[in-house]
């Protein structure tokens, strides 16, 4: 009977431990990434990953 409180003791120290304090706020700057643009290629049949967005985005 001791062992087991003494487990479920700590097993609400550890819970305690991860969930009594807030995450770290996420920064602005870290939610966007920024890439240089690059023009279609069209001649060299070169793969655009962003190409569909610009075909599509016209719908």
């Amino acid at each position: 009977m001791e062992d087991e409180r003494r487990s479920a003791d700590a097993a609400q120290r550890r819970r305690s431990l991860r969930f009594s304090k807030l995450p770290e706020p996420v920064q602005l700057k870290d939610t966007v990434e920024e890439r240089p643009t690059v023009a279609h290629d069209s001649v060299s049949g070169a793969y655009n990953p962003d190409w569909w967005l610009i075909r599509v985005g016209g719908l």
